[in-house]
């Protein structure tokens, strides 16, 4: 067995001569400055978690195998309607949301949109805590976020962090981009889907989607803006309402020759692969081969574009694409 050897030093004595030996630092004391601001740190967290976790719910399921899910989610209104991520309620029956008591309550699926990963539940009760929104758009990197969820099934978990970066984008299960996506470094693992993201004031600022695997810190929330626009929509009607041109589509490259020809800006556009019957775009003559360079005078470089601009108008906004048609640029007018 080996020995180890402290070294000690003597402590002073109001009855000893002795004292220690002055040329050794003298222990780190807390700069009072510093310790106030940590204690207003920790009182805006401790703040926060007190007044949003009892409207923070724990989500379970059942798929066909009979296997367990779980997830997380929050309520945000007082009859019971609840946020959480479409994954975590996709494919499960029997859906449970639990309560910060431990309450277990039925909740069932109002509406599900899979494009921007958000999904609408509602609780078989009434006169419950909520969440109240906050605006995404408002956010500052190095902004101070609170993640709350219940991650690996451990319930009421609170993690802390900082927005790292602001208007990220992310493919959605469809195939979409979801756009100003939130990404953040407060820790969050599986099972914090669906839960809040809030800030200092305890307002939702995002929904904890994803995180990106084996790396740490780098976690991902659906803004809030967008997340109350697709709450509105799937309480109105049930399911997101979605233009479309009734097209197949695909990215493609400009030559340089049709860039001239047509006075073009960009050599990327999208090219027509194949049109829906009686659709928008049949009835407005698009063919196949037809390249669309933009979209209510937007310019368009993919189709991700497209789907971002149909996003953003307006349904009473007519549609009005510009194609390419055997290097000639016209207008097409879309209903």
């Amino acid at each position: 067995m080996s020995h180890r050897t402290y070294r000690t030093w003597p402590v002073a004595d109001k009855h000893s001569d002795r004292s220690p030996d002055r040329n050794q630092p003298a222990p780190l004391q807390p700069d009072a400055e510093d310790a106030d601001l940590l204690d207003a740190y920790s009182r805006a967290v401790v703040h926060v978690v007190e007044s949003v976790s009892p409207a923070v719910i724990a989500v379970t399921g059942e798929k066909n195998d009979r296997s367990a899910g779980s997830g997380s989610g929050f309520l945000i209104t007082p009859d019971g309607y609840a946020v959480t991520n479409s994954h975590v309620v996709a494919g499960r029956a029997r859906l449970t949301g639990e309560t910060l008591d431990g309450d277990q309550i039925a909740a069932e699926v109002i509406g599900d949109d899979p494009s921007t990963d958000t999904a609408l539940l509602r609780l078989a009760a009434g006169d419950l805590p909520y969440c109240q929104f906050g605006d995404s758009d408002a956010l500052r990197v190095g902004q101070l976020v609170i993640a709350m969820g219940s991650p690996l099934g451990l319930h009421s978990t609170v993690s802390t962090g900082v927005v790292s970066a602001v208007r990220r984008s992310m493919r959605a299960q469809d195939g979409r981009l979801i756009d100003n996506v939130v990404q953040h470094a407060a820790p969050i693992n599986p099972g914090s889907s669906g839960g809040p993201l809030v800030d200092s004031r305890g307002r939702v600022v995002g929904v904890n989607t994803a995180i990106i695997a084996y790396a740490q810190g780098l976690g991902f929330a659906v803004p809030s803006e967008t997340v109350q626009w697709v709450t509105g929509e799937l309480l109105a009607h049930g399911r997101v309402r979605r233009r479309q041109l009734g097209i197949v589509a695909a990215n493609t490259r400009v030559a340089r020759t049709v860039m001239r020809e047509a006075d073009l800006l960009a050599d990327e556009a999208v090219a027509v692969a194949g049109i829906a019957p009686d659709s928008p775009a049949q009835r407005a003559g698009l063919r196949e081969g037809d390249l669309i360079v933009a979209l209510n005078d937007r310019l368009v470089c993919g189709v991700d574009d497209i789907h971002r601009l149909l996003t953003q108008l307006p349904v009473d906004v007519p549609i009005v694409l510009t194609v390419v048609r055997e290097g000639v640029k016209s207008d097409v007018r879309l209903t």
